[in-house]
């Protein structure tokens, strides 16, 4: 029975020799690609914040210049009904010269019409 021990033991023995020496040929062999892959991982993951970051970023100029853009037009908007309302002295005396009718010289009679206009 003591040899049936003996030869017990040293099965348990070898066995655990062989687990000890594949779980050292197997991180030996893995743990470089796996480093390797967390490094690429890490990489992929900073690239990416980087990438939302500027996205953000890009999205922030976006509206900044929607906002600008909004403002332009309805000063624009602005201007013109400014023009407008300008304009219609003017387009009403350019209305009153051409009604007025005078004989004679039309060199004379525009200079006469536009110097009244002008109060002059």
């Amino acid at each position: 029975m003591n040899a049936w021990l003996l030869r017990a033991a040293g099965a348990a023995l070898l066995i655990l020799l062989g687990i000890g020496a594949g779980t050292w040929a197997t991180t030996r062999h893995f743990r470089p690609l796996l480093d390797a892959e967390q490094d690429q991982g890490a990489a992929c993951i900073a690239a990416r914040d980087n990438l939302a970051g500027l996205a953000q970023e890009q999205g922030k100029a976006l509206g900044d210049l929607t906002v600008a853009a909004n403002e332009r037009q309805a000063r624009a908007e602005q201007a013109i009904s400014e023009a407008k309302a300008s304009a219609q002295d003017d387009y009403a005396a350019a209305n009153r010269l051409q009604q007025d009718r005078t004989g004679g010289d039309q060199c004379a009679a525009a200079t006469s019409i536009i110097d009244k206009e002008l109060g002059l």
